[in-house]
């Protein structure tokens, strides 16, 4: 058998079991490698190209080999989820950069930042003053975790005492112009629903490039042709609007009738739209 097949077979095979070993060993290795983690990869990427483009190589020495790099970080992983020791000594610890609005400049020292690395860092978090930052912290991963002081964090509807309403997450319900059933039933929604949100914007779904949908069953689209412009969600507006003209109408026949039964009727349910109004706002706007 010529030499290109077999390098071309090893290829194919050391790719495959490269990619399961990877996929085994779990997203984490993918996402957040730590020292340990780094090592076992390069050494896993090493093993399949020298035993690839090598036909004179022992091919059963690649397969142990990769085997063994598999199940030497595999145990690692399973005896750091145990063990915080353990977990410390291979994945390393945080190092805190700032505390109670101080630099902690040993801490810098002893991991080799400088102050330009500290305000890079901090930069990448949209921070860009040292002094608005109530504790940053340097994670394992080589990401730094800052805290604002409390005066420069955005405020939140829990400041301002608004309750609102808990939501999902929103769903993808058209993809490439292909309807998606088990999103639209996470939102206990049906294709008939979706029909009749694109008949409001004159929109078939063989022209929608992506369609999506939140918990109020609004529907945002984007369509394959950038030059038509789509009209925005108007249910929440409009509900809101269609609320106000009620409570308007109820006014107004209170002002327009002489009984006094009539009247207090009319006044009665006024007020009780206007509660509805005002309870129903802060999620409507």
């Amino acid at each position: 058998m010529p030499e290109w097949i077999h390098v071309v077979l090893r290829s194919l095979t050391l790719i495959a079991l490269l990619f399961f070993l990877i996929k085994w060993l779990g997203t984490k290795q993918l996402s957040q490698l730590n020292i340990f983690e780094t090592i076992s990869g390069i050494v896993l990427g090493g093993i399949a190209a020298i035993h690839t483009i090598d036909p004179n190589t022992n091919f059963s020495y690649a397969l142990i080999a990769m085997v063994i790099w598999f199940v030497i970080p595999f145990g690692v992983e399973k005896i750091s989820l145990k063990s915080k020791a353990f977990r410390d000594f291979t994945e390393g610890k945080s190092t805190v950069f700032i505390q109670d609005g101080k630099i902690m400049e040993d801490n810098l020292k002893k991991e080799g930042y400088s102050t330009d690395d500290l305000l890079e860092k901090l930069r990448d978090n949209n921070v860009f003053l040292a002094s608005d930052v109530e504790f940053a912290v340097l994670e394992p991963s080589g990401t730094l975790s800052v805290l604002p002081k409390r005066e420069n964090r955005p405020l939140t509807a829990k400041d301002l005492g608004i309750k609102l309403a808990s939501a999902k997450e929103p769903q993808t319900v058209i993809m490439d112009g292909n309807v998606l059933l088990e999103p639209l039933a996470n939102l206990s929604l049906n294709p008939n629903w979706l029909e009749t949100e694109l008949d409001k914007m004159n929109v078939s779904i063989e022209n929608v490039f992506l369609a999506q949908a939140d918990s109020d069953g609004q529907l945002t689209i984007d369509l394959y042709d950038d030059m038509i412009a789509v009209p925005e969600p108007t249910e929440k507006p409009l509900l809101l609007a269609t609320m106000k003209k009620c409570q308007a109408d109820l006014e107004l026949f209170a002002l327009s009738t002489e009984n006094p039964q009539s009247k207090g009727m009319y006044q009665r349910n006024s007020k009780r739209m206007q509660n509805a109004i005002d309870s129903v706002s802060p999620y409507l706007s």
